[in-house]
């Protein structure tokens, strides 16, 4: 398990050059090797303005070695913006070294190595946003007002089911093919990234995690614990902690990132605008 970054429970982030734009925020991550894995495969950064999960497969230091190569190169790309600049491009070149990282790591497995990883960027351009991103079946939630949305979607067997109309959603998790993801960094394979921008609201709540979370916890419970406006450290552990009494059977990684204030930022509903967004 690799972690970048501290939890940090006020800090404000200017914009670039002479914008007026600034963003306060809070986060925390908090993780655990969960009930029945000896190691912990996910990795987890905390450096403004990339927040992310990672969630290896490949089985012991495979899948840790695989997860941490997408947070050190995640890492470089947060070390390198001193602009509020990162956009798709940036990322899908950091994501696509991370991918070679992990190839070469794999080179001599006969399983191969692998990750799924998910995020947010915080961005200024066109106007502070986050920049979501998505490959495989970790996800990003958001909480705006009243409002509670699964920003991502899975890329996974179920996931396909289910959008075929084969399967229900509330089956899924107890599908025989739940682990199974249809995109993953490694493998051989070219990244395959998707994307949404959600204008940035004060009082706005996201939640990344790894699937540990969310194959023990249901979505309403989710949304409770986001509602519940303890602070983000509280909140992170609450929900870790839930998974873990729920059975635990993965390893579990949540970071929840508070938007304390926004100047500059768009009026209207961040969900309703961002929601849709766009996709890789």
């Amino acid at each position: 398990m690799t972690r970048r970054g501290v939890d940090a429970a006020r800090q404000e982030i200017a914009g670039p050059g002479e914008s007026a734009a600034r963003v306060t925020l809070a986060w925390a991550a908090v993780t655990d090797v969960g009930h029945r894995r000896q190691v912990n495969e996910d990795s987890v950064i905390v450096e403004p303005p990339v927040f992310a999960v990672a969630d290896g497969m490949g089985g012991h230091t495979a899948g840790d070695k695989a997860s941490a190569a997408a947070v050190e190169r995640l890492a470089e790309l947060a070390d390198a913006d001193g602009s509020g600049s990162i956009d798709e491009r940036r990322l899908d070149e950091a994501l696509t070294r991370a991918a070679r990282d992990i190839d070469d790591i794999a080179e001599h497995l006969p399983l191969g190595a692998g990750t799924t990883v998910t995020g947010a960027v915080l961005s200024f351009e066109p106007e502070p946003c986050f920049l979501v991103f998505n490959v495989g079946d970790s996800r990003v939630y958001s909480l705006v007002g009243n409002e509670f949305a699964q920003v991502t979607h899975d890329h996974s067997v179920v996931q396909e089911l289910v959008d075929e109309g084969l399967l229900a959603a509330d089956d899924a998790e107890n599908h025989p093919e739940s682990n199974v993801v249809t995109r993953a960094l490694g493998f051989r394979e070219v990244p395959h990234v998707d994307y949404w921008r959600l204008p940035l609201r004060p009082g706005m709540r996201l939640l990344l995690c790894s699937d540990g979370l969310t194959k023990e916890l249901r979505s309403d419970r989710l949304r409770m614990h986001l509602a519940a406006r303890l602070s983000a450290h509280e909140t992170a552990g609450a929900l870790v902690d839930a998974a873990l009494a729920a059975g635990g059977r993965d390893n579990v990684t949540v970071v929840v990132v508070d938007v304390l204030e926004a100047v500059g930022s768009v009026e209207r509903s961040a969900y309703n605008e961002g929601s849709a967004g766009t996709r890789g």
